[in-house]
């Protein structure tokens, strides 16, 4: 995208520094925050995506984990249990290439 469409992909990254700048929500916060709004909508992309950029921002593995099952009440125990499968993916890969 960013090859083929490069005006569109700066546009679009403005939007989300300009998102995470307009409120008091620190960087960790923030992150969490895109997890949870990943794994409500149940995008499996966007998830790993944001798991990456959680720990980026300073979170635990146990955080992202805590964000998956706080989603239970109110997702479900099925798609809550999908998200900590996703949430794990990305920790079994950054675990596996910390080896």
């Amino acid at each position: 995208m960013h090859s083929d469409y490069p005006e569109l992909m700066q546009a679009y990254e403005a939007m989300g520094k300009a998102t995470r700048d307009a409120g008091p929500l620190s960087p960790r916060e923030a992150a969490l925050v895109k997890l949870a709004i990943s794994v409500g909508a149940g995008l499996e992309g966007a998830a790993h995506s944001h798991c990456r950029k959680a720990m980026e921002a300073g979170c635990s593995h146990d955080d992202l984990r805590h964000v998956a099952i706080l989603a239970a009440p109110t997702i479900g125990f099925p798609p809550m249990m999908r998200a900590k499968s996703w949430v794990e993916d990305v920790i079994k890969k950054q675990t596996d290439s910390a080896s």
